[in-house]
């Protein structure tokens, strides 16, 4: 925190006076002007990480000062401050990139609070993007990789990005990513600048499935009133992704085969030999060799796109990557849906890491968005986790069930009553606080501590 600089830019001497008497007792450098021509003399010469701007200012106006500081910085964190607000300006303000908006007067706890969360969602907007450069991928790609096993999928990524005519076949469990590794082989390649097109084989019926993949002329068909072209001609020199390859009818893998192999075909109706110039990735959840085994997919077919296997592993199998998958969804959705949420706290953590995700990464996306759609808080706790991930059996961070009978009822009310004093000694007695932290209503809380005696 003591490296923390904030500029403070306000035409009254007493309010910069009071923000920097204010900010400094929490240990912040703090620098303050008077105009906006000095503001942005300073930020031109000196890092700064947040601006308390005044939006009425004697030389120009906050919002010019905003722009400019911005371009300047397009991190930079600004909090504007006005004794005349208004709804349009407010908004004005905000979508020109300020973090925050407040009204004067204003109290001292509150500037801190703003200033403190300002400083977390910094930190945390920074972590995610150290998380993108440690893959040394596209800021675009989000694949997350803390484990040993997606180090090595990377790698492998990186690796077969180059070879742009390498056919890939990618497996593992329903959500667990496939999609997101066949784009990332395509943004990494030397074809990213031409089509990614993708396919479920198992949401269309055979026929419609034909037609989107290899096209139709004009009359092919009952319905088929003008030509249209298929996948594997709309991806010209870019590459088609076909996911659900196991779902796909034995008559249309044999012609799929014929592509492979030959690099051409005909469209639906057509006499004329289209050659094909596209990357073909494939990916299905099943076990192919057990598909194989029970003749739902062709044995020719799985070693042509068995060139160069991928094998995403089950997120249970990989608990390194939950929380920082977590982290870079809660900062996604944090932003899309304008919440608070900066942190998620340990205990949730613990819960989050501890969890089986039968339904692998897309499961884990779908619990964070919808916990940023239902709720509004600085930090994400079990009180906002599903039931399933609370009760999950396999969960063992904070119980152990001992061998010999106790009174289960003690237990819990001795548990808790211990949580509720360290919450309150963390808080400095602070009960909004406290019960931010310990994830429970205001209310809740001072009838326990009124339960258990506890005074502070």
């Amino acid at each position: 925190m003591v490296n923390d600089k904030i500029l403070v830019v306000d035409d009254e001497s007493i309010i910069r006076e009071n923000l920097e008497r204010i900010l400094s007792e929490e240990n912040y450098q703090v620098t303050s002007v008077a105009t906006g021509e000095e503001a942005l003399s300073f930020l031109k010469e000196t890092d700064v990480d947040v601006v308390l701007l005044e939006l009425n200012l004697p030389d120009t106006t906050g919002i010019e000062v905003l722009k400019k500081g911005k371009e300047l910085d397009p991190d930079l964190l600004v909090i504007i401050i006005t004794g005349y607000a208004s709804v349009e300006s407010a908004v004005q303000a905000l979508k020109l990139g300020a973090y925050d908006y407040i009204k004067k007067p204003f109290k001292a706890d509150v500037i801190k609070l703003i200033v403190r969360l300002a400083f977390e969602a910094q930190q945390l907007k920074k972590q995610v993007g150290s998380l993108k450069r440690r893959l040394k991928l596209p800021s675009h790609l989000n694949i997350i990789a803390e484990s040993e096993q997606m180090r090595h999928i990377l790698k492998q990524v990186t690796e077969v990005a180059r070879h742009e005519s390498a056919t890939i076949l990618i497996t593992g469990e329903s959500g667990t990513g496939k999609q997101v590794v066949a784009r990332s082989v395509h943004l990494l390649s030397p074809r990213r600048e031409n089509p990614f097109l993708e396919i479920n084989c198992a949401a269309l019926p055979d026929n419609l499935l034909e037609s989107e993949l290899f096209g139709y002329e004009k009359g092919a068909f009952t319905d088929a009133r003008q030509r249209k072209k298929g996948l594997f001609e709309a991806a010209e020199r870019g590459t088609v992704f076909l996911d659900e390859i196991g779902e796909m009818p034995m008559n249309l893998q044999a012609k799929l085969l014929g592509v492979l192999e030959n690099r051409r075909f005909r469209r639906l109706g057509g006499h004329r030999d289209i050659t094909v110039d596209a990357r073909i990735v494939a990916a299905t959840n099943r076990n192919p060799k057990k598909a194989m085994e029970q003749k739902e997919f062709r044995q020719d077919l799985y070693y042509r796109l068995n060139v160069f296997p991928i094998h995403i592993p089950p997120l249970r199998e990989r608990p390194e990557d939950v929380l920082a998958m977590a982290h870079l969804f809660l900062f996604q959705f944090t932003q899309q849906f304008s919440k608070s949420f900066q942190k998620i706290d340990s205990r949730a953590a613990a819960y989050l890491k501890e969890y089986s995700w039968p339904g692998n990464v897309r499961e884990l996306r779908n619990v964070l968005e919808r916990i940023c759609i239902m709720y509004d808080d600085t930090a994400l706790s079990v009180s906002h986790l599903p039931r399933e991930i609370v009760s999950f059996q396999g969960s063992s961070s904070f119980i152990e069930v001992p061998e010999t009978v106790f009174d289960i009822e003690a237990v819990l009310d001795e548990v808790t009553c211990q949580l509720i004093q360290r919450a309150m000694k963390k808080t400095e007695g602070n009960t909004a606080s406290a019960a931010r932290l310990l994830g429970i209503p205001r209310g809740t809380l001072r009838y326990k501590m009124k339960k258990y005696k506890i005074n502070f």
